[in-house]
């Protein structure tokens, strides 16, 4: 990935034709060096331009592209905000130019825009004449450096790129993942009612693996109702990675609570073709069950008994393949 994106050159395009030891701004302006007309001129300019840092007033830049926080305005912003007024902004942002003259949109930097809004003055910003893409590529790329984004984070920024319909390629070099890797945070994603995502919010901290077992319980308990009443009853304001614990340890608990369900009426028995009984599903919120009935194929029991391990992980893999779910 980081050879595509040296390849691409999105962070660094020098001027072309400009030898080494050459001054990009004295040679623009160079009588001999002007190709002769306005046009080569003003091509000129703008790639100086483009390769400098700019002091921007921050109602000329938009807030363009996907949201890749849950969270924008919150104290971290005061902060930040807080911190640059005394100590300046130690980093620029990066914009690319709008349609609109004299415009902007954001590329990276979201945080350190909505601060300077919050204090006044400037924001010092470098211009790049991007596309979609790697606009879309500079965006992840500075955000997984800065200040990592959670998890989920991440699978809500994957779904706003999928939607947008960016190449898986350009969508995997955006956030540093495997196909497999984009395929793990989307099928959370998909679960999670976003309700209860917005409720509590960016996590980090939480891995793949406590998001899942959340999403997990999404179709047996009603999630949104249950997270509002235990945030709701909290004797005090959470974090947003205490209020992921909260919320699982109450839907954990609600399961726990739940009558088991009860094999009765055919409900749970697994019929072959010839309407047979093959077997017997019984499942709680840790384990599934299937229990083979041997009294009507005893054979294929005593078949299953003995390569039950084959089987399983051969419906393990076909699994993986339609999900696209790594281990």
């Amino acid at each position: 990935m980081g050879a595509a994106l040296m390849g691409r050159n999105i962070f660094n395009q020098p001027p072309k034709d400009t030898k080494p030891s050459e001054s990009p701004a004295l040679s623009a302006v160079k009588p001999a060096k002007l190709p002769g007309s306005v046009g080569g001129l003003r091509d000129s300019l703008r790639e100086i331009t483009a390769n400098s840092i700019r002091d921007i007033e921050p109602d000329r830049i938009d807030m363009d592209g996907l949201r890749d926080r849950l969270v924008l305005e919150d104290s971290s912003i005061d902060e930040l905000a807080e911190s640059i007024r005394k100590h300046g902004q130690q980093v620029p942002i990066m914009v690319r130019p709008s349609d609109q003259p004299d415009r902007y949109r954001i590329v990276y930097g979201r945080r350190r825009l909505a601060a300077v809004r919050k204090i006044g003055g400037t924001i010092k910003a470098i211009v790049r004449t991007l596309d979609d893409d790697a606009s879309l590529i500079a965006q992840g790329q500075e955000n997984n450096l800065r200040l990592d984004p959670s998890f989920i984070e991440k699978a809500l920024f994957i779904r706003e790129m999928q939607a947008a319909n960016y190449k898986p390629a350009v969508i995997q070099d955006a956030l540093g993942l495997t196909r497999q890797g984009v395929s793990n945070h989307r099928v959370i994603i998909d679960q999670m009612p976003d309700e209860v995502i917005q409720l509590i919010g960016p996590a980090h901290g939480i891995g793949r693996r406590q998001w899942g077992e959340l999403a997990g319980m999404a179709d047996k308990t009603p999630l949104p109702d249950l997270a509002r009443r235990t945030l709701s009853d909290q004797s005090e304001p959470l974090v947003s990675h205490e209020r992921f614990k909260a919320v699982l340890a109450a839907a954990q608990k609600s399961l726990r609570a739940a009558p088991k369900a009860s094999i009765g009426g055919g409900q749970g028995l697994l019929k072959g073709t010839d309407g047979k009984t093959l077997g017997l599903l019984s499942h709680d919120s840790r384990t599934v069950a299937l229990k083979v009935t041997r009294k009507e194929h005893p054979e294929f029991g005593q078949w299953i008994e003995e390569n039950a391990e084959t089987v399983l992980r051969s419906v393990f893999e076909r699994w993986q393949n339609e999900n696209g779910s790594g281990s």
